[in-house]
This record gives structure tokens, sequence and C-alpha cells, in this order.
């Protein structure tokens, strides 16, 4: 994965484009999610861009965890600071704060290591939706919004028992959701191997909000919008 192709660089200042970022989540993430669309009135550069770039700058540590405090737009600055302690935040020029990175443990800077990491975790989150998130949402007789679908990527964390194993392979684990009525909070979890033995261990967290009762019609038509984007975008590329 060419992650530089991704974002423009100027010392410790990074900024995404819209294209830019709509290109990753698009052609790596394969994740058609509105939000990422260039022309969208309300974009949002993916958080797992925010957490690639992170990793090619700062490493892979033991315990990380990630939190994700807001929307960033094409052409944003943000800055990351030199890569010392154990808390790195991720802010704009106005002091707003975008991401949060807590560490812990032995850090490597191995680039086999981070690239692997970062492509078996950016695959498996890109296809949270549709692929996880419907049947999960089907199975607690709730869905999202179809009208305004809104799910926030609020958080998420890997905990490593060594860093020198490499390719990584990701093997989703199962998810819990728990229902707040118009809110819900849900966790996929999910293991990590190196050289087919355990590595690891993690977990996304999402929050959504706008819930109604679940209507399987109203959510295969939804559905079909996104595959419908995901076919124009082949067809176009």
């Amino acid at each position: 994965m060419q992650i530089e192709k991704f974002y423009s660089v100027d010392g410790d200042t990074i900024t995404f484009s819209r294209a830019q970022a709509s290109a990753f989540a698009k052609g790596v993430a394969d994740d058609f999610n509105p939000l990422h669309d260039p022309e969208a009135k309300l974009f949002c550069v993916p958080g797992d861009l925010l957490f690639a770039v992170a990793l090619a700058r700062y490493g892979v540590s033991r315990q990380m965890r990630v939190h994700f405090a807001g929307m960033v737009d094409g052409g944003v600055a943000l800055h990351f600071p030199p890569n010392q302690g154990d808390e790195l935040v991720i802010r704009d020029g106005a002091g707003r704060d975008y991401l949060r990175l807590e560490r812990s443990g032995e850090r490597s800077q191995q680039r086999e290591l981070i690239e692997s990491l970062t492509s078996s975790y950016v695959t498996f989150s890109g296809h949270t939706f549709p692929d996880i998130l419907v049947p999960l949402m089907a199975e607690y007789g709730v869905m999202i919004n179809p009208d305004r679908p809104l799910v926030i990527y609020q958080r998420m964390e890997i905990a490593l028992e060594r860093l020198d194993s490499a390719p990584v392979a990701l093997e989703y684990r199962g998810a819990t959701f728990e229902n707040s009525g118009k809110k819900g909070s849900v966790s996929l979890n999910f293991d990590l191997t190196g050289a087919a033995q355990p590595l690891g261990r993690g977990a996304k967290y999402m929050l959504v909000r706008g819930l109604k009762p679940y209507d399987q019609a109203a959510m295969e038509d939804v559905v079909a919008r996104y595959h419908g984007l995901k076919e124009r975008f082949r067809e176009e590329a």
C-alpha cells in the first residue's frame, strides 16, 4: 500500500484533498460511504486513512487505542506531533482535536509489519457496511434511518502479543450491539495472526443514531444503492 499518495505533507503538517481521501476509501478500503464522495456537501476523510497515516509515521505499539474526535474535511491542515510519549494528539491549526493515539509497550518501525497490519485492518473496517452491520441490525430488529444514515466511527484498539510477525492476517470474531432507543453502540471484535500463530486481538467501536424498527425492503434499497455506487466506480476506473 503506497499510503503516501493519499495525502500531502509539509514537515509535521498533513492535508488530504477530497480526491485523495475518496480514492483511498473506494480504491483501498472498498468503502463507498456517501460521506467520502468528493462532491458531498458533508464530506469526511475516512478514519481509516487517518489511522493508516498515524501508523506510517509513528509505527506499531504492542497496545494501541485510537479515538476519533471529529470529521476532517478535505484541505484541513493537521499537525502530527513528534513521535514522543504515550499519547499523541492530532489537531488542526485552530487547536481542534481530530484523533488521539494512546499507546504503550514495545514499539516497532518495521515497514512490512506496519503495512501488513494496516492493510488487514483497513480491508476489514471498510466492509463494516453492509457486510457486518446489516445482518447485525436485522438480528436486533433495528436499522439506521435510510434517508439520513448516521454511523459514527468512535475508536479502535489493538493489543499485540509480539511485534515480530508479518504478514498479519485478521479474522472477524463477532459483534456486540447495545440498543439505547434511538441510538446504539456497536463493537466489532477480531483476532490477529502472524505466521499462522496467534498475534493479538482488537475491536472497532461505532455509534449508530436515528434507529428505526427494521424494515427489510427499506434496508435492501439502501444496500442496493450502496452497491450501485460501487459498480459505477468500477466502470469508471
